[in-house]
């Protein structure tokens, strides 16, 4: 036969809606079970009394055929053989009233009572535990109503006592309750075969026990057909008897295993909490705002599902969406009215869900879980050994670690008097290095300025005096952010890269080296370190703009520049080497403290994405940079050298108009120093000129011609 649906027992604890769903099918089930067998033992109890009538008639028959030799009939009366004939037919037709009589007797112990016991017993016991356990559910919620309504400003501990133990016996109630119902459900499924099959059975084997006394023309095929079911129906007995063991010691270990954590807030030290999971389902309180100031609070199922948020109410078939928990944040907030409460903000900050888990160890485990999701664990293969390994990072990022100079002592070589070399090694997220016996390591000093302060919120500019800036900027003293008190009028609108990132600022701190990205993970570190020593869990969300001429923290809400980093002060940039979305650049600014050492500040962020895209937008924006600025510098010297080509022509120009001057004016001398003969007579002839005259005239035009040709 085909394998038995069956509920699981194991889930009876959990009461999830999918659970509800596949009890209300079985109960369905049951429904229609028995109203078929309602019918079904109607059926059969017609033919029980219709063989019971026809013994009753079989017997009425055979005795009236035994009186018919005292019946006196007007006309044949004297007829012996009719008697005897008659008398025959009697004597069979009564041992066929003794057949139906067996037959009637074999009907009610072996049809009627199988279908009577199920109809009498099984199904009014499914009934009576389908009362039970509605009224231990409904006990159950009051309880857990109750319990959530707790005052947290007056706790009365007898009420308390009283409230919680009143949980511990609905849970129980219910939890028992439901254990034995699915049961019940469960051997219903093979209950029913039994009791389609059994009586069928029997009624089949009174018939042939009956025609077997009245013929032996029974073929060995019914035989065997009925031999075969009768065995089928031994097996489902006997699978149904294991079944049912089993059933019962899986209800006798979920009673040992589940009395802890029927107390609504059970020891965290009996059981701990699992920080690696990347699926949870359970029932949280939900707020909703039912008005300006005023909200009330529903209690539904809320599961994870990929990368999503879902609720679902009991009787609904299935969840709805609450929220996208990718990149979303997740912390815990204090409510004046509840306990154990966190709240959830989608990744653009738009939405916002705060959540009331029903103990300390359920509130941290949903918290846990939202944040591997957030960072998209679920995706891969193994998401818990990767969650767990991410978790174990954070936990090493927030424990102080000993000084690099105590772990360079014990890592040296035993050869002494060896000159120090520069760091070279990367640090880990923990803390943990990579040194050779030949390269040290640099001290705690020389990374982070001593005695530090750590800030770890954004204050923004509007809000600050800027004349006491304007006065502490002449003493020497800068902004803490990096910026200088004279913001510029007007910024370029036209930058070729324009890139918007979500991130949020976890906190800066002043900083000495600037050589390497060890100072920004030990930054890392330290600022981690100190949110969770002092329960900081508050971060300020901004929008990063990447432009080339500068990097600026906008208000999401007002749009306001909150900060304003010159792209030039930007020396390094950086991400965590295991949390990518953890990254921090360090900024170093032009104005130095009354020493006269610049000031350099690291600041930390955490980003939505992937924390290395930011990084490679800022590099790219100081290529851009760079290359504009050759471009600049390029197109400048070019100009510088069309200027001085141009003051070279006018000045050649101005040589050769002198030059021509100087030879007009020679030209002039000459002509005015020579005698002005006429040349020509009065009587209009002609005057000839000699030879020398004429050699004289050549070479003069000659050497004019060599000037010109000489300038």
């Amino acid at each position: 036969m085909p394998g038995i649906d069956k509920l699981p027992i194991e889930e009876t604890f959990e009461d999830s809606p999918q659970t509800r769903s596949l009890l209300g099918v079985f109960e369905e089930d049951a429904a229609a079970i028995s109203s078929y067998s309602q019918q079904l033992f109607q059926a059969m109890h017609r033919i029980y009394d219709a063989q019971n009538e026809l013994s009753a008639a079989t017997h009425l028959t055979s005795k009236l055929l035994k009186e018919y030799e005292k019946q006196r009939f007007p006309l044949c009366s004297d007829d012996e053989v009719m008697s005897s004939t008659l008398q025959q037919f009697a004597k069979v037709i009564d041992e066929l009233s003794s057949c139906h009589a067996v037959l009637s007797t074999q009907l009610a112990d072996a049809m009627m009572f199988p279908i009577t016991q199920f109809k009498e017993r099984d199904l009014k016991e499914i009934l009576t535990l389908k009362e039970v356990f509605q009224i231990a559910s409904n006990d159950h919620d009051i309880a857990i109503n109750r319990y959530s309504r707790l005052s947290k400003k007056r706790e009365n501990e007898k009420v308390k006592g009283e409230v919680m133990e009143d949980v511990y016996t609905s849970k129980k109630k219910q939890h028992q309750t439901m254990m034995h119902y699915f049961t019940a459900l469960n051997t219903l499924q093979y209950k029913k075969k039994i009791s389609l099959l059994e009586p069928l059975l029997g009624y089949m084997q009174a018939q042939i026990s009956f025609f077997k006394l009245g013929s032996e023309n029974l073929t060995q095929q019914w035989e065997d057909f009925l031999s075969d079911i009768g065995t089928s129906v031994q097996n489902v007995r006997r699978e149904m008897d294991g079944e049912v063991d089993v059933m019962q010691q899986t209800i006798q270990d979920l009673e040992q295993a589940s009395d802890l954590l029927y107390m609504p807030d059970p020891d965290p030290t009996q059981v701990p909490v699992n920080r690696n999971l990347t699926r949870k389902a359970g029932y949280l309180n939900t707020r909703n705002k039912t008005g300006l100031v005023s909200s009330s609070w529903d209690r539904q199922y809320f599961f994870t599902q990929g990368g999503n948020l879902m609720s679902q109410a009991r009787g609904d078939v299935a969840g709805g969406l609450v929220m996208d928990i990718d990149n979303c944040s997740v912390m815990a907030v204090d409510c004046e009215d509840r306990r154990f409460c966190f709240q959830i903000t989608s990744f653009d900050g738009k939405k916002v869900a705060i959540l009331q888990a029903e103990s300390r160890k359920d509130c941290e485990e949903w918290i846990a879980t939202i944040n591997n999701i957030s960072k998209r664990i679920y995706l891969s293969e193994n998401p818990e050994e990767i969650a767990a390994r991410v978790n174990q990072s954070a936990l090493e990022a927030v424990t102080p670690s000993p000084s690099f100079q105590q772990r360079h002592e014990s890592m040296r070589p035993s050869t002494h008097g060896r000159p120090r070399a520069a760091r070279t090694s990367s640090v880990s997220s923990g803390g943990s290095e990579t040194a050779s016996p030949a390269i040290s390591v640099l001290s705690l000093d020389t990374l982070v300025a001593s005695d530090t302060p750590i800030q770890f919120d954004i204050i923004s500019p509007v809000s600050e005096d800027y004349a006491g800036q304007a006065k502490s900027a002449g003493q020497g003293r800068t902004n803490p952010f990096g910026e200088s008190g004279d913001m510029p009028a007007e910024e370029n609108e036209d930058s070729i890269l324009h890139q918007l990132f979500i991130v949020r600022f976890l906190g800066s701190m002043e900083v000495k080296n600037t050589d390497s990205s060890d100072v920004i993970y030990e930054t890392m570190r330290q600022i981690l370190a100190a949110r969770a020593i002092h329960n900081i869990f508050r971060m300020t969300e901004s929008h990063l703009l990447v432009t080339c001429e500068c990097l600026k923290l906008i208000d999401p809400q007002t749009q306001v520049t909150r900060l304003r980093f010159p792209l030039s002060s930007v020396v390094v940039c950086a991400t965590h080497q295991e949390n990518k979305r953890l990254l921090g650049f360090i900024l170093q600014t032009a104005e130095g403290q009354g020493d006269g050492r610049p000031v350099t500040v690291c600041y930390i962020f955490e980003s939505n994405n992937d924390g290395e895209k930011i990084c490679d937008s800022v590099g790219l924006a100081k290529q851009i940079a760079f290359h504009s600025e050759m471009d600049r510098k390029a197109t400048e010297k070019k100009k510088e050298q069309d200027k001085v080509k141009e003051k070279q022509q006018e000045e050649l120009s101005k040589q050769k108009q002198i030059e021509k001057d100087l030879e007009e004016q020679s030209r002039l001398i000459a002509a005015s120093s020579r005698p002005n003969p006429p040349a020509a007579g009065a009587d209009g002839q002609f005057l000839v000129l000699s030879h020398s005259q004429s050699e004289d005239s050549d070479a003069g035009v000659e050497g004019r011609e060599k000037r010109e040709s000489e300038a």
